[in-house]
C-alpha cells in the first residue's frame, strides 16, 4: 500500500493484478522487452507476487518468457529465493526436454540456499526419464535417500516411468519391488507404467500375464491400461482377443470407452490381417462415436490402403487429411508414395516426392527408400540408384533396407552386374549386413543363376556370425532345386536342421520337389508326414510336387487319394496341379478320368493351359 500511494499520480507505473501482468508479457513477441513491462508493475515491490507470478507464466508453457521473467525477478532488491518458484521452473524445463537446464536450476537453487524437497527430485527424475537417462534417474534417487527425504508413489512412479521408457523393464521392475517394500503400495498408474515398460521392451506375452495379475487386485484397469494390452495382443497376433476387449469397451455401459489411440490400434490390427474393409469400418465407427481423428490415426489408414497397393483409396484419405485442418506429415506423405509404389505407378510416386518437397516437408530415409523401392519393384533400376545418390546429397545415409531394396531389385531384374556394384557400394559405406541383407543378396543372386556366389555369399554370412533363418535356407533350397542342384539343396536343408532353424512351408515343398526329381519317393512321403506332424499344412505347390513324384513312380491310385485329399482340406486346385494329376492318370491308363478332371476344372472356371488341352487330347485319342 505504501508504494501504491507513492507512484499514485505516476502514470507509468500500473498496478495490475498478476494476471494482467502475464498476458502483457506474452503479448510481447521480443523476450528483451520483458524487463521494460515488469519494471512499469507496482506489484513488484511486494515479495509475495513473485510465487504467483512465476505460477501463472509457467502455466502458459513459454519456455522463453518464463526464463526472462526469472532472470527479472532475481534481479530485484527484495526477491529471496523460494523453493516453489525453483520447483515450478524445473518442472516446465521438464515438460519441454530440457535436461541440463533443469539440472543447472536444481544446482542453483542449492547456491541460494533452497534445499530442495521430494517435490523438487520428482520433477528432476521425470526430465531424465523423458530424455531416456534412467541411470541418472536412479542416481538422484539415491541423492535424494541420503537426503533423508522419504521418496513418495510420484517419485516410484517417475523412477519406474524413466527405466520402462528407455526398454530397460528389469530395472523398472525393482524398482517396483522397493516400492511395495518400503511400504509404498503401487496405484493404476503404476501398473500402467509397469505394463508400458514391458510394452518398450517388447515383452509382450509378459505383459499379458502381469495384466491378468492386475486383474486379481482392487485396481481397476482404465482405457489407457486396455490400449496397452490392444497393443500387446496385434504384436502377438492374437486378433480374436483383441476384438473381444475392443467389442467390449463398445458396449454402453462399459467403464473403459474407446479413445483416439484404441480406435487407431484396432485399424493398424486389420490392416495387418488384410482386412482393409474393417479398417475404413473402424475408421467410420470413430467417427461416429464423436471421436475426432488425428494424423496418426489418419496415417493407420493410408497405411493400410498403401500396403495393398490401393493408391486411389489411399489418395482420398490423404486429401480427407487437408479438408480437416490438419497438416499431413512425413508419415502420411511417404505413405501415400509406397501405395503409388506398390500400384506400380512410378512416375505418380515420384509426383508426390515433389510435393511433399514443395510443401516443405522434409523426406526421411523412410521416405527415400520407399521411393527406391518404387523404381525397383518396375525394374527402374537406374532411376532407383539416382535416388539413392540423391539422398546422400541430402546428408542422409543409406541403411541396411536402402540396400536391401536395391538388391531386390536388381534380382527381379536379373541384372549381375547391378548386384555387384551395389554390394561394393554397401561395403564403400561400412554398412554391416545383416541377415535380412544376406537374404536379399543371396536370392538376387540365384535369381541370375549365379549359384557359386550365392554360395559364397551364404558362406560369407556364416564366417561373419550372422545367423541364417528360415528365409535364407528358404532362398538357397529353392534355388538349388530350380538349378537342378538336387544334392546341394539337400546338404542346405541337413544344415538348417542342424542348426535347429524352423522349416517351413516353402522348404518342405522344395525338399519335397529335390526328392521326387531324385526317384526318391520313400523320402518325399516321409517328408510330407513330417511336414503335416509339424502342424504345417501342405500347399497347392506341395501337394503338387507329390503328385509329380506318384506320377514319375507311376502310381496314380496315391495321385488321386491326394486330389481328394487336397479337396477335403480346402485346397485350391491350380492348373499346374491339374495337368500333374492328368499325366497320371494317363500314364495308368484311366483316360475318362482325366475328361472328368477337365469337367470339373470348367465348373471351377480353372484356366486350360496348353499342358492341360495336351493330356486331355491324348486322353481323347486312347
Amino acid at each position: 500500500m505504501r508504494y501504491r500511494i507513492r507512484v499514485e499520480g505516476d502514470r507509468f507505473q500500473k498496478d495490475w493484478t498478476v494476471s494482467v501482468v502475464v498476458e502483457k508479457v506474452m503479448e510481447i513477441k521480443h523476450w528483451e522487452d520483458v524487463h521494460g513491462v515488469l519494471n512499469r508493475w507496482v506489484g513488484r515491490f511486494a515479495r509475495k507476487n513473485f510465487p504467483l507470478l512465476i505460477k501463472e507464466i509457467t502455466k502458459t508453457g513459454s519456455i522463453g518468457h518464463s526464463n526472462e521473467v526469472f532472470k527479472w525477478m532475481k534481479n530485484q532488491k527484495n526477491y529471496c529465493a523460494r523453493k516453489d518458484i525453483y520447483n515450478m521452473m524445473i518442472r516446465l524445463h521438464a515438460r519441454h526436454n530440457l535436461t541440463d537446464q533443469a539440472r543447472g536450476l536444481f544446482f542453483e537453487m542449492q547456491k541460494w540456499r533452497c534445499k530442495p524437497d521430494a517435490e523438487t527430485y520428482n520433477a528432476l527424475i521425470n526430465v531424465h526419464g523423458r530424455a531416456g537417462q534412467w541411470r541418472w534417474a536412479m542416481n538422484i534417487m539415491e541423492d535424494m535417500l541420503r537426503e533423508a527425504i522419504p521418496p513418495s508413489r510420484s517419485t516410484y512412479n517417475n523412477l519406474i516411468n524413466a527405466c520402462g521408457s528407455s526398454g530397460n523393464w528389469r530395472e523398472a521392475l525393482k524398482v517396483c519391488q522397493k516400492m511395495t517394500e518400503n511400504g509404498v503400495g503401487p496405484d493404476l498408474v503404476t501398473h500402467n507404467i509397469i505394463l508400458s515398460a514391458y510394452k518398450s521392451g517388447s515383452q509382450y506375452s509378459k505383459a499379458l500375464s502381469y495384466f491378468k495379475l492386475m486383474k486379481g487386485t482392487k485396481i481397476r484397469p482404465d482405457t489407457t491400461t486396455l490400449n496397452i494390452v490392444l497393443y500387446c495382443l496385434v504384436k502377438l497376433e492374437e486378433y480374436g482377443e483383441a476384438t473381444n476387449i475392443f467389442n467390449s469397451m463398445k458396449e454402453k455401459r462399459a467403464e473403459c470407452r474407446p479413445d483416439i489411440v484404441t480406435f487407431t490400434t484396432i485399424i493398424h490390427m486389420y490392416s495387418v490381417c488384410g482386412q482393409i474393409e474393417n479398417c475404413r469400418a473402424v475408421f467410420n465407427t470413430m467417427l461416429a462415436e464423436g471421436v475426432k481423428p488425428n494424423i496418426v490415426s489418419y496415417n493407420a489408414l493410408i497405411g493400410a490402403y498403401a500396403s495393398h497397393g490401393m493408391s486411389n483409396e489411399a489418395l482420398s484419405v490423404f486429401n480427407e487429411i487437408k479438408r480437416s485442418g490438419l497438416r499431413p506429415d512425413v508419415v502420411s506423405y511417404t505413405s501415400l508414395l509406397n501405395a503409388y509404389g506398390r500400384a506400380q505407378q512410378p512416375k505418380k510416386a515420384r509426383d508426390v516426392f515433389k510435393m511433399m518437397k514443395r510443401n516443405k516437408c522434409k523426406p526421411n530415409i523412410v521416405s527415400y527408400n520407399a521411393l527406391i523401392d518404387a523404381y525397383g519393384s518396375n525394374g527402374l533400376i537406374v532411376e532407383a540408384v539416382e535416388v539413392l545418390r540423391e539422398m546422400e546429397q541430402q546428408g542422409i545415409r543409406p541403411n541396411i533396407v536402402s540396400i536391401c531394396t536395391l538388391l531386390a531389385a536388381c534380382g527381379r531384374c536379373r541384372e549381375k552386374v547391378n548386384i555387384d556394384t551395389v554390394l561394393m557400394a554397401a561395403q564403400m559405406r561400412q554398412i554391416e549386413f545383416n541377415t535380412a541383407a544376406y537374404n536379399s543378396a543371396i536370392g538376387s543372386y540365384m535369381n541370375v543363376g549365379e549359384f557359386e556366389r550365392a554360395t559364397k555369399m551364404y558362406r560369407s554370412m556364416r564366417a561373419r556370425k550372422v545367423r541364417p533363418d528360415c528365409i535364407t535356407y528358404t532362398v538357397l533350397i529353392s534355388g538349388c532345386y530350380k538349378m537342378s542342384k538336387y544334392s546341394e539343396a539337400l546338404e542346405f536343408f541337413h544344415e538348417m536342421i542342424n542348426l535347429n532353424v524352423p522349416l517351413t512351408k516353402e522348404v518342405y515343398s522344395a525338399v519335397i520337389c529335390t526328392y521326387s526329381r531324385q526317384g526318391q519317393l520313400t523320402e518325399a512321403e516321409t517328408m510330407f508326414s513330417k511336414m503335416k506332424l509339424a502342424g504345417c499344412s501342405p500347399d497347392v505347390v506341395t501337394y503338387t510336387a507329390m503328385i509329380h513324384a506318384y506320377n514319375a513312380a507311376e502310381n496314380w491310385e496315391k495321385a488321386y487319394l491326394l486330389f481328394q485329399e487336397m479337396e477335403m482340406s480346402k485346397v485350391n486346385l491350380d492348373p499346374i496341379a491339374c495337368s500333374a494329376l492328368m499325366r497320371s492318370f494317363n500314364k495308368g491308363g484311366q483316360p475318362s478320368k482325366v475328361l472328368i478332371l477337365g469337367e470339373y476344372m470348367k465348373e471351377k472356371n480353372l484356366p486350360f493351359n496348353d499342358a492341360i488341352l495336351f493330356e486331355m487330347l491324348s486322353a481323347c485319342s486312347m
